[in-house]
């Protein structure tokens, strides 16, 4: 007879430091969520931005200088086992070495995690008993999440960033040490140095290996919804926000359709129009002028974001390329999504720069066109900022040509616009078709979340 055992894992344990570097402007100290409280240098200003989609409300801003540090005047970090340190960083600059958080030791430091340069490229690093484990890609301004780990088993130390393993683990050689844990620099022989310029929150020491799906949590950025227009009714020209925000203004060739219907204790009652694609109306576009849009962004292109609608083309046969969404900057959009009936597909076109001749990164997803029949098709963007990624998303799937790198985003200043995108002559691309449930969000909706939208389900 077989027999079933049935195991109870205990969480981890918590960490035996944090500081999530939130404390009120002109502070002097640093609290402590465990473990003790810290010195905190003139150079460095509470009250700085967090990054959104955390639970961290607000991070401390380091000038770079002499004076920016923070430190509890204790050893934190047992160096000769396995520990742990991580932090949510933005840095001010990526043209010299900077550091996050480090331990003193009688020569030097036990360990360094933080920004360092090379020939090519700045990269993230985790130094530790004689090893490097560097990898991703800093950007000046743009959060990351990093995390150094020292696993005594194995003997490798290794870098995350944004919950992902850069490179391989690096083989290191521990040693007991017994100097100051220390935030925003690092000692050198002559004194501290690689001081960090930027801003830094959220910083954890564990004494225990930091699992793999601990790290993606820890770096984890929920996406915020910004913006939801059902395109149910319009008034004085404009389909309102869900929320009280900025309204979808409507172009001439753009109406709300509300079809109507009966009830079952109506008998007069005559149903006319066919039905919405969703809820009680959609927005009809004619492919001539028609467009609905907002006067202001809608989303912040130069980070993370993503952006939703149905649409269901009227033609069955379309012979030019139509856009549904867009958000346009002086010259090109920063981003739009089209249909392009030559090759049959729902293409998202982004140009890494807002020139005319700026090169541009493509995406797709093979489709038919609908025809005026059915409940259309969910498009949706996401612009995951941290992986530098890119994605096009037709009714909750996607293609294998229609995820790409994208090193290169910029902030468009125009709204968004459902229904026509920015050409060389002007405003084109018109959409001949239906669009409904346009949505969008700061941040990366996750992809086992993307088939939801559709359905109006928060994140």
């Amino acid at each position: 007879m077989p027999t079933t055992y049935e195991f109870m894992v205990k969480a981890g344990r918590s960490p035996i430091a944090q500081w999530n570097l939130a404390d009120p402007a002109g502070s002097r100290t640093a609290a402590a969520v465990t473990g003790p409280g810290a010195r905190v240098g003139t150079g460095v200003a509470f009250g700085a931005p967090a990054p959104q989609g955390t639970a961290l409300t607000t991070t401390a801003s380091f000038d770079g200088g002499g004076h920016g540090f923070v430190t509890p005047d204790t050893k934190i970090v047992d160096t000769s086992k396995t520990f742990a340190v991580s932090a949510w960083v933005r840095p001010g600059r990526t043209d010299r070495a900077m550091t996050v958080a480090s331990q003193d030791a009688a020569d030097g430091r036990a360990f360094t995690l933080g920004l360092r340069t090379t020939a090519e490229a700045p990269v993230w690093s985790f130094d530790f008993g004689g090893a490097r484990a560097t990898g991703g890609a800093p950007e000046t301004g743009e959060w990351a999440h990093v995390l150094g780990l020292y696993d005594a088993e194995t003997g490798l130390a290794t870098l995350y960033v944004n919950g992902r393993a850069v490179g391989d683990g690096q083989r290191a050689e521990a040693s007991a040490t017994s100097g100051n844990f220390q935030i925003g620099r690092a000692r050198g022989k002559d004194g501290y140095r690689d001081r960090w310029q930027g801003e830094i929150g959220g910083v954890r020491v564990h004494d225990r290996v930091v699992v793999p799906t601990e790290v993606t949590e820890l770096a984890a950025r929920k996406a915020a919804e910004r913006g939801h227009w059902a395109l149910e009714n319009a008034v004085d020209g404009g389909s309102p926000e869900l929320h009280g925000g900025e309204s979808l203004t409507l172009g001439e060739g753009a109406s709300i359709h509300r079809p109507v219907t009966c009830g079952p204790d109506d008998p007069f009652c005559e149903e006319a129009g066919s039905p919405a694609l969703q809820g009680a109306g959609h927005l009809e576009l004619d492919g001539r002028n028609g467009y609905a849009a907002t006067d202001r962004p809608a989303v912040d292109t130069d980070d993370s974001f993503t952006v939703s609608a149905t649409v269901r083309l009227a033609d069955s046969a379309p012979d030019r390329p139509m856009t549904v969404l867009s958000q346009a900057g002086e010259h090109r959009d920063a981003f739009k999504v089209r249909y392009d009936p030559s090759v049959s597909q729902w293409q998202l076109v982004m140009p890494d720069a807002d020139t005319p001749e700026a090169g541009e990164t493509v995406v797709a997803v093979s489709s038919a066109p609908d025809g005026g029949i059915g409940s259309g098709s969910e498009v949706t963007v996401v612009y995951d900022d941290a992986a530098d990624q890119i994605t096009l998303y037709v009714d909750g799937g996607r293609d294998p040509e229609s995820r790409a790198n994208l090193s290169k985003s910029w902030k468009s200043t125009g709204g968004l616009q459902v229904g026509r995108a920015r050409t060389a002559d002007g405003w084109g691309e018109y959409l001949h078709g239906a669009v409904d449930e346009v949505r969008v969000f700061s941040g990366a909706v996750e992809e086992s979340r993307i088939g939801s939208l559709r359905w109006g389900i928060d994140q």
